[in-house]
């Protein structure tokens, strides 16, 4: 029988310090004197505890994980942390249900997005603030997971990142502890300028602090009904490049601080995610003018398409203004890109550009083939060459990722929602992206009024899309255990 003792000391430990975090909507609450502070010290007491408790009762000297351990440690962290997460929602305002509280934080700590509350403006600040803290840890916590654990599982063509992680900052960062702590310093770093740029455009404290945790993570959590709406202007503008930075390779970034800029220009996935955007901007802009009204104003329309797309590219979901009055071709264009998503080793979500790219290269290589059967097409990325098990990967990450959407679909439908609705809805939460739209989306983008049934389909849509999908169904294959 495995010993479950190496995965629950660490979840007992990040479970200990989500509670702990709960201190600072806590004191944001009491600092306008809202007595709504004692729902975070409640939950925060509660939430530490039980992490003390797990912790204590897991106790040893555990110095490595098996195969396992380390699938299920990825598993458990992002379905056990949001139980915590959503106690001040259901012990204080909004008071939810469990359904809609566990929906609430899946979908902050899964960075999605997504709400189910169906009035945002009226809450109180520590709720807000702890909604955004919700898709930063989860921001974060991706990260490191992208980086130290699924090279490690060799989840959707990973592997191929496991030199990297560890070889490609070796001399510096000789371990896995370390790798991550140099991307928390360069998350934090950007969380802050982030904030003090909202601050200099504008924005007040609380909402510069709550947008920022949400834009760096590419969460998309907003305290306003309106989203982003309520910051046109400059802010859209600066939110467009922290969306990008926070949505392409850590990794790189952290070489950028260490002096070493090379290989920032010289990765192919960053390359193609900022030419992506470029193609699916200038479309959408050029399709924008062509059928503009009289009386739009054509810097406004350029500002709000570019916000807008980036926001769908990386995952993030911010809205500020109505997206579906663009047409069908620009909404079309916006769920592609959503399914395409941000870099490897970044907050972004969806797919991922490497996996595209990889795609690319096999499917040219076969076309190749057939006219040339007997040449060798060797495949290769950013100059290394391509294993077959990292192609078989990305493959099958890719077959299976189509499959689950087409399934979610079909089960979103079987609850009664409206075609659209559940086309989008399923889109949303597999993609991690954020906006849904539809008959029964509400005036602010919430899915209030779904089915409980098809709140919890979004809920394993979200849960399996954010952790690769594969790193989550093999738990279920009894093999796997027996290995």
């Amino acid at each position: 029988m495995m010993d479950i003792r190496p995965v629950a000391h660490p979840l007992g430990k990040v479970i200990v310090v989500l509670g702990a975090s709960m201190a600072l909507p806590m004191v944001a609450d009491w600092w306008v004197g809202n007595d709504h502070w004692e729902v975070f010290l409640q939950s925060g007491v509660i939430t530490v505890v039980a992490g003390l408790l797990v912790t204590f009762a897991s106790r040893g000297d555990y110095r490595s994980l098996n195969i396992q351990q380390a699938f299920l440690i990825t598993s458990g962290l992002w379905a056990v942390l949001p139980v915590f997460g959503a106690l001040p929602f259901i012990i204080g305002q909004p008071y939810a249900g469990f359904t809609d509280a566990y929906f609430e934080a899946m979908s902050g700590v899964t960075t999605t997005g997504t709400t189910v509350f169906p009035e945002l403006d009226g809450l109180p600040r520590g709720t807000h603030l702890w909604r955004g803290i919700l898709q930063w840890i989860g921001g974060l916590g991706i990260v490191v997971v992208a980086m130290v654990f699924l090279p490690v599982m060799k989840v959707g063509g990973m592997q191929f990142f496991r030199s990297e992680g560890f070889d490609t900052l070796g001399k510096i960062l000789p371990r896995a502890g370390e790798i991550a702590a140099e991307m928390t310093r360069f998350y934090v770093l950007l969380t802050i300028a982030a904030a003090l740029t909202y601050i200099l455009l504008g924005l007040n404290g609380y909402d510069a602090i709550m947008h920022s945790l949400s834009t760096v993570s590419t969460g998309g959590f907003s305290s306003y009904d309106a989203s982003f709406g309520a910051f046109l202007g400059p802010p859209e503008w600066a939110a467009s490049v922290f969306m990008i930075l926070a949505s392409i390779p850590f990794i790189r970034m952290v070489q950028v601080m260490r002096g070493d800029f090379p290989p920032i220009w010289q990765d192919s996935q960053i390359r193609a995610y900022l030419r992506w955007i470029f193609y699916a901007c200038t479309i959408i802009v050029l399709y924008r003018l062509l059928v503009m009204h009289q009386g739009d104003h054509p810097g406004e329309l350029i500002r709000e398409t570019v916000f807008n797309t980036i926001s769908t590219f990386s995952g993030t979901g911010y809205a500020s203004t109505d997206m579906v009055a663009w047409g069908h071709l620009p909404l079309a264009l916006l769920i592609v890109v959503g399914l395409i998503g941000g870099c490897t080793g970044s907050t972004g979500c969806s797919v991922k550009i490497f996996r595209y790219l990889v795609l690319f290269q096999a499917v040219r290589a076969q076309i190749r083939r057939l006219h040339s059967p007997h040449r060798v097409y060797p495949l290769r990325y950013d100059g290394r060459p391509l294993d077959q098990e990292v192609i078989d990967s990305v493959m099958a990450f890719f077959t299976l990722f189509m499959l689950t959407f087409g399934l979610l679909i079909v089960g979103l439908s079987l609850t009664g929602l409206h075609t659209k609705t559940a086309l989008t809805a399923a889109w949303t939460a597999i993609a991690n992206i954020g906006p849904a739209w539809g008959p029964e989306i509400s005036a602010n983008g919430s899915i209030v009024d779904f089915p409980a049934s098809a709140k919890w389909m979004m809920i394993l849509g979200m849960f399996l899309g954010r952790l690769e999908l594969v790193s989550v169904l093999v738990l279920l294959l009894p093999k796997f255990w027996r290995s």
